[in-house]
């Protein structure tokens, strides 16, 4: 898995132990759904400025998000064939911070939540019924348990 990082604020610090852990959801994810480790995922860190600009932009939502995930899977890929780009995971990290303040765990967990979330996003998922919202948050809980991030 190659993850295509950029960092395009400076108000969070990001360190090398969150990289790892993000490395290691995004390569989770793929195995829960039966990927290989072979696909790109690119991520960007952003501010809240940037982040408001994009969602009002794309999904003509005209204030700050958390996260936006922008998948290039199609119905036609094939991944026994194919070797291309999930897609593109946008993080707020100072959303990511006052989320974390909000509902009182650490900074790391919510945005290795975050990823999580996106992670399922790039996959096919979403959260546009109480079915799916379901479907997703029990993959994403699946995901951060096994890997020990907690809300503590």
């Amino acid at each position: 898995m190659e993850l295509i990082l950029d960092d395009r604020q400076d108000k969070m610090k990001v360190s090398e132990e969150l990289l790892e852990k993000i490395k290691d959801i995004i390569v989770e994810c793929l195995d829960y759904e039966g990927y290989d480790d072979s696909y790109e995922v690119s991520l960007s860190f952003v501010d809240n400025k940037e982040i408001h600009e994009l969602n009002r932009d794309y999904r003509g939502v005209d204030r700050p998000t958390d996260v936006l995930s922008f998948p290039l899977l199609t119905e036609e890929f094939d991944v026994e064939l194919e070797e291309e780009s999930l897609g593109d995971i946008v993080v707020s990290l100072e959303r990511a911070f006052e989320q974390s303040q909000e509902y009182n765990h650490s900074f790391e967990r919510e945005v290795c939540f975050l990823v999580c979330h996106s992670m399922f996003h790039l996959l096919g998922y979403d959260h546009d019924t109480e079915e799916n919202t379901k479907e997703m948050r029990e993959k994403e809980e699946h995901i951060l348990n096994k890997l020990s991030i907690t809300r503590e």
